[in-house]
């Protein structure tokens, strides 16, 4: 995936109106890119493009429907979705933890008082990959956690091929993950996220 710099806004795309509207008039438009925080609604699109991005791969996914509807209940501002006219394309599912390293409880807690994002999973549909979205969504969301008062730092386990991904994402690789899931072994990554104070100033948040 290539590194980003700009990112790819295009005009609203404008819609027919229905037939039988009142003359016709009125147009709709949806953005034709859009990042914002997923809600329970989302987990039904969320859990289709994770479903597909890892059976395939690794025979499981790091999140099921129900769990995704867990998340996004408890903490829904620690996720992110891209949509393009209205259609979900990659998203970001994160939840807050309160250790050092990621352990085998972090899969499934959200701890409120933390100050470690943990990084779920990221994924990206299948008719939009090798276009770079995964680096630019990741680069969004790392921007998105610098606005949030509780968020340090970013923690993330993945597969070793994975690593040199996450690097230029801007993580580091802190060794060997604890946790296993069946075979899969893991490295933890972790990306520092400047002080709420500083981003405020400089970012608008």
């Amino acid at each position: 995936m290539s590194a980003l710099s700009a990112l790819p806004f295009l005009k609203p795309v404008h819609l027919r109106p229905p037939r039988g509207s009142a003359g016709g008039q009125r147009r709709h438009t949806l953005p034709a890119s859009e990042f914002r925080c997923l809600s329970p609604e989302d987990a039904v699109s969320v859990f289709e493009i994770e479903r597909e991005a890892f059976i395939s791969v690794s025979g499981d996914c790091p999140l099921h429907l129900d769990e995704i509807r867990h998340f996004l209940n408890l903490c829904p501002e620690l996720s992110l979705g891209w949509f393009e006219e209205g259609r979900l394309v990659a998203f970001i599912i994160g939840s807050l933890w309160d250790q050092e390293r990621l352990s085998q409880a972090a899969l499934s807690l959200h701890k409120p008082q933390g100050s470690a994002v943990h990084i779920h999973v990221l994924a990206v549909h299948r008719t939009v990959r090798q276009q770079g979205k995964g680096s630019i969504l990741m680069w969004r969301y790392l921007q998105h956690l610098r606005c949030l008062p509780a968020a340090r730092r970013a923690l993330l386990m993945c597969e070793p091929f994975l690593v040199p991904f996450y690097q230029k994402c801007g993580f580091q690789a802190l060794g060997p993950c604890q946790v296993a899931v069946g075979d899969l072994a893991f490295v933890e990554m972790q990306h520092a996220v400047r002080g709420h104070a500083f981003m405020r100033r400089n970012s608008g948040c």
